[in-house]
């Protein structure tokens, strides 16, 4: 007979590898797959991974959560057909690639050609093969690696082109030139999804600044115009008054008696400039500027008009005037002189002098002479753009004010405009006076100087291509007061809000010219200010000022771009700081925090940039996204709603154009003008369109021409016959419909875009398997995973391309999991030195306890916090327990010869332990199914472990003990047997997705002695071939589980106050007391009561109902202040008097019921569980406990019979354990000899039957010494004891 097979010990890493043997002999896997054939099918899509890394703890748990559900629903009868991938293109190819070469981008194609670092990229990319098929072995993750589908399969891009040429067909796909996040560290553009990634954007400290404009022009009409006059005004006399205080007093002494009463001349003038007759300025009559009366004035064009009497020609008059005339002069006014004769006799030819000096004053020049120079404020966290400024933003509708105050660094007074929300902010300690207020509208318009004058923007014809006018205040929306100033500087060329309310508002982006003829932003595609010698030479003579640019040309706008700079060294942002500080136009410089975007993949930070780039237009499908997206089962939901289904509302047109070479060719052919195009979408389309291009003569020959269109064989799409990489699609040159030659536009596009569009090029559709997505049985998936990484990344291009090609989701279900981190709560890095290698930790610790570590410590999509301890606590709670429970159950099974082959004993014949066990176990069915339905294996693996642990080993085993170890092979001891191999078996089935390996072997354990595992058995053969368990309703007895529950927690409760008392458990003790706080609990008590005082070692356990009280048991009540005040803030101190009143029949009532009404003079409150914290207190020679709603008094007086009683039973564990210790087998009789001792004497003579009964002794005998002994240390005495073998 085959017996259940016996272990020495527990090493999971051996199950593992023992199960791994036996897999792989027979084939199990596909076997898995085989024997569904015909069911129902189960999608799952595996998100490729790149080999061109190793991988690490984390792909461990993102490949479990995966793995369990696939054998989740294999057991239920799905066939669940899982396809590797590889992601074989891309910038982690690229530059990994580049790195082990020693080159840059800039390199390829001129140290290295396009196809010798392509075939690189192809090399490398598989690098670490062996080992992700390695550890995806070991771990038991069951996918496909032997036809797996690879991104740079010829086969696959061609299912790429094809879905390409369905979305162009649509409208859905454009060339546009916007900007767009750049990666100088990359050399390509990328997509905003890709810049959404987790930890792109990062909190840094980067020198910031507020700088000031200058202002120099103000439009007609312009309101700061008077308030820039009320400021200078002031100013004026004060300045005069500082700088030559002897000729203004001369001046004031002079002007004394020299204002005349209007003559007819000033009357008629006046008659032809109020009211703004001319060209809309305004003019002003006798008008005080520092104390000199002026007889017109145009505050806007700076222009004074004096009307002389023939009282000019007086000396004292003459030397008035000229000091006055200089005076004005000095404050930058223009003074125009007419005589009356003049003004009455040709007016009209005074007004067409005043009219020209209108032309020429036009502008209002607030900085010349002694006036204060007016400034905008405006902050920036990039003072590397500046240079690229060529506007000012405000929002239209903020308030801003007009201050007087100093910068900080000169200390020169002047005059700043800027948001009055954010005035205290900017200002800080310095003392300012508001000039008065303005909205942003007011401000449009006003032209300033530029702020560093390196490049003109501008065009030598306004209505250049470019257009406008730079330089000046510019209204935006997007303008907020939340930090900053409330103004913005405008740099086009390095923000899409600024390039597009730029656009808006026909102001021009600052743009180069380089040596090849190209409109460029000042920094290049490597992140540095071009170099001189880089640019058009007649641009520089026109445009730049070389003298000034110099100096920083070349510079890196980050010095994380410069291979020879640190964090350490000056950067550009700082010394463009520096040189603002000497030049009075810096009024604030200091470290700032922020988020700024960096490159997913290089680390280092992203520009936004000006690109010519093909694009998805997903906005144009938003809302049918947004509509799908709400059907998708998300775990956790949060992800669904918030981080992918924000990111949907928000959506921008998909970048994919990548500036690379290893990766898909876009299929796009153009003409060089542009009018023409073709997009193609299969082989033989390009095919067919060589042999036309041939035709006209573009090409000589088809590079294809070894290719075989229709015949779908690897070998036939292999790259000896074509190869659609770059460079052998560049050489291609096709023909337009007009006969002009077309070359494909040299993007590679988004590897996104290849892994998103995976259900559809996995199996070379529509070439091949058409009908595997058209019935449903490969598309779309009920089920994907992978990390939150993903979110806006593989899952978004899931999304997106299934959305716009077939209208509908591309997954049912997803799980987003969380990150792997140490356990401080720190992310892994070989760096940091905290990275767990996944391959010593399966050899280790085996997968098992790995996986079950990983999926019961926290939710697959939160973030763990990896601690090897863990590891080791599972092993031995978990997995140790069930390996000792099967052991307990194969010893003693083997003795009896139990095989599982015996009637089965009817359930209502077995004991009530018995039918309880069994019932939670359906229970446990129910709910681990409900779990893994609602994909929450941590749920269900926690359940599993509650089962195992808290009630089939420590509980039912435990209490069973003796049915196995002695008795009769009777029914009661059949039913035990079968009771446990059911337990065992199904939960065996039902951790199976989780611990594959230990979950097979125990299965296989307990199948054995039925079929000796000769050949295929069905379900034998594999518990990974079995049916999931399914639960039988009628067996579960939801009212026994409730009584087992009390059971277990009373006893918890009364084994806890024995602790504290310190009352071992072999020592009786009398009585314990349970007041039920109501009448099913008394019930239900009553009922198990029995069950407890065996547990727990009393005599005698009293359930008090409800409606009676326990004496001297006092309960005191105390209100939970926390709850109570939410709900009743102002009625506190009266509800804690009324709690002080409470009598013990009340408090009984709130336990009863869990709900009471207090009736207060202010108002009745309604006070329930969680509102009152109930204490009973402990009585004389008692101890009392409560947990919820349970108390338990326990009588801790020990009487000497009981005392005597509590030595016997010591006898027995002690005598127990010697048994152990000398290998005796289960069935062995003893004798048992113990030295006499006035301490033990009367316990072993009262009790001496009951110890040989329990350690199967054929008697006990007290003798007065021993020469041959054991040692008992019974703490204050030592006992003698000898056992012998009969």
């Amino acid at each position: 007979m085959t017996k259940f097979k016996e272990y020495s010990g527990l090493n999971l890493s051996d199950v593992n590898k023992g199960q791994l043997k036996r897999w792989q002999e027979l084939d199990v896997f596909h076997k898995s797959i085989k024997t569904r054939e015909g069911k129902p099918s189960f999608v799952f899509y595996e998100g490729p991974p790149s080999a061109n890394g190793m991988p690490g703890i984390h792909h461990v748990m993102a490949r479990a959560i995966k793995d369990i559900f696939c054998r989740y629903k294999t057991m239920q009868g799905f066939q669940v057909k899982r396809k590797a991938g590889w992601d074989t293109h891309g910038l982690p190819v690229e530059l990994g690639v580049e790195k082990s070469l020693g080159i840059t981008k800039e390199d390829i194609g001129k140290k290295i050609s396009v196809d010798e670092y392509n075939a690189a990229c192809r090399n490398d990319v598989m690098k670490y093969t062996k080992e992700w098929e390695e550890l995806t072995t070991k771990m038991g993750y069951w996918v496909d690696m032997n036809d797996p589908y690879i991104t740079y399969d010829n086969r696959y891009i061609e299912t790429l082109w094809w879905l390409l040429k369905q979305l162009y067909n649509k409208n859905l796909l454009y060339k546009g030139y916007t900007i767009q996040p750049y990666s100088p560290a990359a050399g390509t553009g990328l997509s905003t999804h890709e810049l959404n990634q987790p930890g792109c954007y990062r909190d840094v400290k980067d020198t910031t600044a507020v700088v000031q404009f200058k202002i120099k022009e103000l439009p007609p009409k312009s309101p700061l115009g008077d308030l820039l006059v009320s400021a200078n005004n002031e100013a004026d006399r004060l300045k005069c008054l500082t700088a030559n205080p002897i000729v203004y007093s001369r001046l004031k002494e002079l002007a004394i008696g020299h204002r005349q009463h209007p003559t007819e001349a000033e009357d008629t003038l006046w008659l032809h400039l109020k009211g703004k007759q001319q060209d809309g300025y305004k003019f002003r009559r006798q008008h005080i500027i520092a104390d000199c009366i002026v007889d017109f004035v145009c505050i806007e064009a700076k222009l004074v008009i004096e009307v002389d009497g023939g009282y000019h020609n007086q000396p004292d008059t003459i030397e008035y005037d000229k000091l006055r005339t200089e005076f004005l002069e000095s404050l930058g006014y223009k003074i125009l002189r007419f005589t009356n004769e003049e003004v009455l006799v040709d007016i009209d030819n005074v007004l067409a002098k005043i009219r020209t000096e209108l032309t020429l004053q036009k502008s209002l020049k607030v900085d010349s002479g002694g006036q204060l120079s007016a400034y905008f404020l405006a902050w920036t966290t990039t003072p590397w753009t500046l240079p690229s400024n060529t506007a000012l933003c405000v929002g239209p509708n903020i308030d801003y004010v007009l201050i007087k105050s100093i910068n900080q660094y000169n200390k020169v007074e002047s005059l700043f405009i800027l948001a009055e929300a954010l005035l205290t902010a900017v200002v800080g300690k310095n003392e300012y006076e508001i000039i008065g207020k303005l909205k942003g509208a007011e401000l449009a318009g006003i032209v300033y100087e530029q702020l560093i004058p390196w490049i003109d923007p501008h065009q030598k014809s306004p209505e250049g291509d470019l257009g406008g006018r730079a330089f000046r205040v510019i209204t935006g929306d997007f303008v907020t007061t939340e930090d900053g100033t409330g103004i913005v500087h405008i740099a086009p060329t390095f923000g899409a809000d600024d390039d597009r309310v730029a656009k808006q508002n026909g102001v021009p982006p600052m743009l180069l010219i380089d040596k090849d003829g190209n409109r460029q932003p000042m920094v290049d595609r490597s992140g540095k200010f071009f170099n001189i010698e880089d640019l058009d030479a007649s641009f520089v003579t026109e445009k730049v000022d070389v003298e000034k640019y110099k100096e920083f040309a070349g510079r890196y706008v980050k010095n994380a771009y410069d291979a020879n700079l640190t964090d350490q060294d000056e950067t550009l942002d700082v010394s463009i700081c520096i040189m603002l500080k000497q030049q009075g136009l810096a009024y604030k410089i200091e470290k700032h925090t922020h988020n700024y975007p960096h490159c997913w993949r290089t680390d280092k930070p992203v520009l936004y940039y000006p690109l010519d780039s093909w694009f998805i237009r997903t906005t144009a499908c938003r809302e049918e996204m947004i509509a799908l997206n709400n059907t998708i089962n998300w775990k956790p939901v949060s992800t669904g709603t918030g981080r992918f289904g924000k990111w949907l509302e928000n959506l921008q047109d998909w970048n994919l154009s990548r500036s690379r070479y290893w990766g898909t060719p876009l299929p796009i052919w153009r003409s060089e003008d542009g009018t023409e195009e073709i997009c193609i979408g299969s082989v033989e389309e390009l095919m067919s369109e060589i042999e036309k291009s041939i035709a006209a003569g573009f090409m000589t020959e088809n590079p294809y021409k070894n290719f075989k269109t229709g015949i779908y064989t690897a070998d036939n799409y292999s790259v000896k016959n074509i190869d659609l990489h770059r460079p052998y699609v560049d050489g291609i040159v096709l023909v337009s419909a007009s006969g002009k030659p077309m070359k494909r536009e040299l993007d590679l596009i988004d590897v996104w875009f290849d892994s998103g569009a995976m259900p559809f090029a996995q199996l070379h559709y529509p070439f091949e398997n058409k009908d595997l997505v058209e019935s449903g049985d490969f598309y779309p998936a009920d089920f994907i995973s992978e990390g939150v990484d993903q979110t806006r990344g593989w899952f978004f291009t899931l999304h997106a391309i299934s959305t716009m090609f077939k209208g509908s989701v591309a997954f049912k279900s997803v799980i987003s999991n969380g990150l792997v981190l140490d356990k401080n709560g720190n992310k892994m890095s070989k760096r940091l030195g905290n990275a767990v290698d996944p391959f010593s930790t399966i050899e280790k610790y085996g997968s098992d306890p790995l996986r079950w570590y990983m999926m019961t410590n926290a939710s697959p999509w939160d973030n763990l916090k990896f601690d090897v301890e863990g590891i080791e606590e599972v092993r031995r709670k978990f997995f140790g327990t069930l390996y000792n429970t099967y052991s307990f159950f194969a010893l003693y099974a083997n003795v009896d010869k139990f095989t599982y082959s015996e009637a089965e004993i009817p359930m209502e014949k077995r004991p009530e332990i018995d039918r309880w066990i069994i019932s939670l176990l359906n229970t446990l069915v129910k709910e681990v199914q409900e779990h893994y339905e609602n994909y929450e294996p941590t749920r269900a693996g926690r359940a599993i472990s509650d089962f195992v642990g808290e009630n089939l080993s420590n509980w039912y085993v435990r209490l069973n003990r003796k049915r196995y170890w002695g008795g009769e092979y009777d029914d009661d001891k059949v039913a035990a047997y079968q009771t446990l191999y059911t337990c065992l078996e199904t939960v065996a089935r039902l951790m199976a997705p989780i611990a594959p390996f230990f979950a097979d072997q125990l299965y296989m354990d307990l199948k054995a002695p039925l079929n000796h595992l000769e050949g295929d058995f069905g379900d034998c053969f594999s518990v990974h071939l079995a049916d999931f368990p399914s639960y039988d309703a009628s067996l579960i007895d939801t009212n026994l589980e409730e009584c087992m529950q009390l059971a277990q927690q009373t006893t918890s409760m009364i084994l806890a106050l024995r602790k504290k008392a310190e009352k071992k458990v072999r020592q009786p003790l009398s009585k314990a007391v349970v007041p039920a706080p109501d009448d099913k609990t008394f019930e239900q008590l009553s009922y198990v009561a029995d069950l407890i005082k065996t547990e727990v070692n009393i005599k005698e356990l009293e359930v008090i109902s409800a409606d009676k009280d326990v004496d001297n048991l006092v309960k005191k009540i105390k209100p939970n202040f926390k709850t109570l005040g939410k709900k009743y803030g102002k009625q506190m101190k009266e509800i804690a008097v009324a709690f002080g009143e409470l009598t013990k029949t009340e408090i009984s009532e709130i336990e009863r019921n869990g709900t009471y009404t207090l009736k207060l003079a202010s108002g009745d409150v309604l006070i329930e569980a969680e509102d009152a914290e109930i204490i009973t207190e402990d009585m004389p020679g008692w101890m009392v406990a409560n947990e919820g709603k349970l108390t338990v008094a326990l009588d801790i007086t020990v009487s000497e019979e009981l005392l005597r009683e509590g030595i016997a039973r010591e006898l027995v564990n002690r005598i127990q354990n010697i048994r152990k210790s000398n290998g005796f087998e289960i069935t062995d009789k003893i004798a048992i000899q113990i030295e006499s001792r006035d301490e033990i004497n009367d316990a072993v003579n009262e009790f001496g039957a009951y110890i040989a009964q329990q350690t199967l002794g054929n008697a006990v005998v007290l003798v007065p010494q021993l020469d041959v002994f054991t040692e008992l240390d019974f703490e204050d005495f030592v006992v003698k004891v000898h056992i012998q073998k009969l």
